[in-house]
């Protein structure tokens, strides 16, 4: 097989066994081999959903190498998965800004000799298999090299456009799972809001990569601190079209219930907010960086840009996300539109919300951050409300400055 013909061979397969699946995004490892099979060299990976993949041969040193946009290969153990004695090494993980790679060390001149990846039309789940047949090393020199496909090269998911965003473009969203690491954020009962936000923001990924059109990034995919600045500098590296952080506070005094959506204001729409954006900003301040100098002055900037084209869309997506959230869940905070000056949404050029989910300090909605039904509620409905957003913001592009 020519080396072309290979590289086709991959996407065409892809396309034509995920028409029923059209799913898009970060796909996770499930399980994986490499091993001998009569006549040749087999390599089986099961993911969590189908991606665009493709795959080609070096030389000097020999390797196959599989490409996806993009694979999480946390729990991947290469030693236990290479099971053939014509592989020296296996390796796996990101290579450049979403892009995944796993590349298989030859011992032996191998040629591909079949390949396919077939996605369930149910689960979404998707089975790679391909089969390696011993060749020359003539002949595996001659076939080596990746061939060059600009639509594939030029169009990593997180890469920044220089461009506006067309029609049928993917919709760039970046979740930022508050706190992390050194800032557990909110804590009751042995339970902590940055757990807690971290579970709903991978489940909330899921929904929306099963949505359709959407590609979807996380600030932080563990338990660790992420700077505030850190957070907002990942959504712009990401190109996000959309940033949404994700809270769940708690109340020293007093009692409250639902979830509210947040928008950027220099002052806060209530006491409370303020309070709450007080509490949220102290998070630089944890990881040794203080922002009370220069962060004003930046951000004030920030403000005065943001308010030209930024803050009507950031405010139309708030309005849609309590929409979304009250039809799929029945109810939402009794005062669900709010502003206060959050530092994670001083992005000039991202439609930008913080949405608290609830509060951990009231036990009714303790139990429902908690409860794997109601977070699907509750992810369900923010779907819904980015989608009605999406077709308004769509409409109205037009109108903008450009």
């Amino acid at each position: 097989m020519s080396r072309a013909f290979l590289y086709l061979l991959a996407l065409g397969l892809w396309a034509a066994q995920a028409v029923a699946q059209p799913v898009s995004g970060l796909a996770r490892f499930e399980a994986g081999q490499v091993s001998d099979i009569r006549g040749g060299v087999a390599v089986d990976l099961d993911l969590s959903q189908g991606v665009p993949w493709r795959l080609f041969t070096l030389d000097e040193p020999r390797r196959l190498v599989l490409d996806f946009r993009e694979v999480d290969w946390t729990g991947a153990d290469p030693e236990e998965m290479a099971q053939s004695d014509s592989v020296e090494a296996l390796r796996m993980g990101p290579f450049q800004s979403g892009w995944s790679r796993m590349v298989v060390d030859l011992a032996e001149p191998l040629a591909i000799s079949s390949a396919s990846m077939r996605v369930d039309r149910d689960s979404g789940r998707a089975e790679l298999r391909l089969a390696l047949s011993p060749t020359s090393e003539e002949a595996f020199a001659e076939a080596a090299g990746a061939t060059a496909d600009p639509a594939w090269e030029g169009r990593s998911p997180t890469a920044r456009r220089t461009a506006p965003r067309q029609p049928g473009d993917p919709v760039v969203i970046v979740l930022d799972p508050g706190h992390g690491g050194i800032d557990p954020g909110a804590e009751r009962d042995g339970v902590n809001e940055a757990d807690l936000m971290l579970t709903f923001a991978q489940e909330l990924r899921e929904v929306l990569l099963r949505a359709g059109n959407y590609r979807v990034a996380l600030t932080r995919t563990e338990d660790v601190f992420v700077s505030l600045e850190a957070r907002v500098a990942r959504a712009h590296d990401a190109g996000a079209d959309l940033f949404i952080s994700l809270h769940a506070d708690a109340l020293a005094e007093g009692a409250a219930h639902g979830a509210a959506v947040y928008t950027l204001a220099e002052e806060a729409s209530d006491a409370a907010s303020a309070a709450l954006a007080e509490r949220h900003n102290r998070d630089d301040l944890l990881g040794g960086l203080d922002l009370s100098g220069s962060d004003d002055r930046v951000a004030q900037v920030l403000l005065d840009l943001a308010r030209v084209d930024n803050t009507p869309r950031s405010q139309a997506l708030a309005e849609h996300l309590v929409d979304g959230i009250r039809t799929a869940l029945g109810h939402v905070h009794k005062d669900p539109m709010r502003q206060a000056g959050f530092s994670v949404l001083k992005s000039a050029d991202i439609p930008s919300v913080l949405i608290e989910l609830g509060f951990l300090s009231t036990a009714r909605d303790l139990k429902n951050l908690q409860d794997p039904a109601w977070r699907a509620g509750m992810a369900a409905g923010i779907r819904d409300g980015i989608a009605a957003w999406e077709l308004e913001d769509a409409a109205l592009a037009r109108l903008r400055r450009q």
